[in-house]
């Protein structure tokens, strides 16, 4: 048990915060089951392996306990195939008036191809597999949710395209939209982005990272998208030095989320424009929330530094992060 509330933060990010290591390594296998699994699929679509991705998270290493899902896209060849954008960001990939790889997969009366029957396709495929327990569409309608009955954790799969690069030597992946079209995403900008970030500060990152995606997950206040967190911590560590203390790091943090959160945020991918889309009475209950508890963490960083009083320190602590932040012991 810590006696000092840098032992305490170590021991609770350690404990309850971060992944065990045990249970990445096995993730990892079975996401790699898996891909040889679909890479093996006989009458399957066209697969463009040396395409797919890890994305989400787990891939940029930011998840917490427990581990829920694992994000895979598995990308296909076009053989083909040519892609428009609407001026709303929507994509329509037009398969070729002869294409046999494509040619039951169509929106009804078009060339056009539907990312729906081509999840469908997958789920079929992925039912093929021993063992699974479920093969649905996600409730976002962009992907397939499979799971294994031997592992805890859901897979959350997602068909993709990849388009050769523009003028501006960009490429994307092309992802179903949810409505039976297709939209362009880019995971490899996002975890360059916390790599390159996380490496600057010497590994101090991540844990911050995590360490605040936790705090927002308890029920205390309307919740964020996790993505929409990362980036805001992200943009704040690209102009500010991390300490080397996680407490005094974490209510950093939320001193400039007071403000933060009323405002844009850009997508880093330049694509969706602003990711910012909670309600105004979101936006003031979430700010309300971390006023307050940058008042709590300085209460306990009087009592640490001043008073050297390490047991009232930690009892601050417990009032933010609840039951589970260690308890003092002498």
């Amino acid at each position: 048990m810590p006696s000092t509330v840098n032992s305490a933060f170590n021991q609770f990010m350690s404990n309850t915060v971060n992944l065990e290591s045990q249970k990445v390594d096995k993730a990892r296998r079975s996401r790699d089951f898996l891909k040889g699994k679909i890479n093996n699929f006989s009458d399957f679509l066209p697969l463009y392996s040396d395409r797919n991705i890890d994305y989400g998270s787990f891939a940029r290493k930011t998840k917490i306990r427990e581990l829920d899902d694992i994000d895979m896209i598995f990308t296909l060849k076009a053989n083909g195939c040519t892609w428009t954008e609407g001026y709303d960001g929507t994509v329509y990939l037009e398969t070729p008036q002869l294409s046999d790889d494509y040619k039951n997969f169509r929106h009804s009366e078009s060339l056009n191809l539907n990312s729906k029957k081509i999840i469908n396709k997958f789920i079929s495929s992925l039912k093929s597999i021993p063992h699974y327990t479920k093969a649905d569409i996600h409730r976002n309608m962009q992907s397939v949710s499979f799971t294994l009955d031997s592992y805890d954790w859901n897979f959350d799969i997602v068909p993709a395209f990849m388009t050769t690069e523009d003028l501006l030597g960009k490429s994307y992946y092309l992802i179903p939209d949810g409505y039976g079209n297709w939209m362009k995403t880019d995971p490899r900008i996002d975890r360059a982005r916390v790599t390159a970030i996380n490496k600057h500060h010497e590994g101090k990152v991540l844990d911050i990272i995590r360490l605040i995606k936790y705090w927002q997950r308890r029920a205390t206040m309307p919740s964020m998208s996790s993505y929409l967190l990362e980036s805001m911590i992200l943009e704040y560590y690209e102009n500010n030095n991390p300490s080397s203390y996680l407490d005094v790091s974490f209510r950093s943090f939320l001193n400039y989320l007071i403000k933060r959160i009323y405002s844009s945020v850009k997508d880093p991918k330049g694509i969706q424009g602003d990711i910012n889309t909670l309600s105004l009475d979101d936006k003031t209950k979430i700010s309300s929330k971390a006023a307050n508890d940058v008042k709590i963490a300085d209460t306990a960083s009087y009592f640490e530094i001043t008073d050297k009083d390490h047991e009232n320190a930690m009892k601050e602590w417990r009032k933010i992060f609840g039951a589970d932040f260690p308890i003092y012991t002498g």
